[in-house]
């Protein structure tokens, strides 16, 4: 867990820190290639379809073979501890399966690695302290920020969406106007001819440029 431990060390340091405003956005990039991207019996029956690093075609939720994929999962992990993927498919069939206090430190194993996939899902558990991870709404709003960072489209509407909806307004996170609106407009390039999807960007943007003049901060809106 060497890797897992020093990727913690950075990841801790450089993101929850941070809360000075971000003018210019590019999506960040995660590099899986440190990681064994060959499938395995817990990919074939555990990635999420949604998973952009994901190396098999994904389960759905109610497709999930839980006793299969979590014996599975359990085995790979064991033979790669540090790989991320793994990790987070693991704590992805013990969720399932209601056993979200054995999911806790394989979710936090791949947080730390900066896995996108897991960014915001465990932020949105956070958020509502859902699957025994403990209610910590400014520990959601890094993480799906973070996960909105990696261009990763749950977070790109999510976290303009709880931003209006004063949620973070305890916390020392980066809410500005302008990354907001940069997050929706990626979001808008990632929906091809989703409608409804448009819809809802259409709606948060014009939310946010209502809520806020040109280049605020919209941390202020908050208190």
């Amino acid at each position: 867990m060497a890797r897992i431990s020093a990727v913690l060390a950075i990841f801790t340091l450089g993101m929850f820190g941070v809360a000075e405003a971000r003018s210019a956005w590019e999506p960040l990039v995660f590099d899986p290639s440190g990681y064994s991207q060959t499938p395995t019996k817990c990919d074939r029956l555990a990635a999420h379809p949604l998973d952009p690093f994901k190396v098999a075609d994904g389960v759905s939720q109610s497709g999930v073979d839980l006793p299969a994929a979590i014996a599975a999962c359990q085995a790979a992990v064991e033979a790669d501890p540090d790989n991320p993927r793994l990790n987070y498919q693991l704590a992805r069939v013990y969720g399932y399966s209601g056993q979200g206090e054995k999911a806790y430190p394989y979710r936090a194993a791949a947080v730390a690695a900066d896995y996108p996939q897991s960014l915001f899902v465990v932020g949105f558990l956070h958020l509502y302290g859902l699957n025994e991870q403990p209610l910590d709404v400014c520990r959601a709003g890094e993480l799906i920020h973070r996960a909105a960072l990696y261009g990763r489209s749950a977070a790109l509407v999510g976290y303009p969406r709880y931003v209006l909806q004063g949620l973070f307004h305890d916390c020392d996170l980066p809410m500005q106007r302008e990354e907001m609106l940069a997050f929706l407009a990626h979001e808008r390039g990632l929906i091809g001819g989703d409608y409804y999807r448009g819809m809802l960007v259409d709606m948060l943007e014009e939310q946010v440029k209502a809520r806020w003049p040109e280049s605020a901060d919209a941390s202020k809106g908050q208190e």
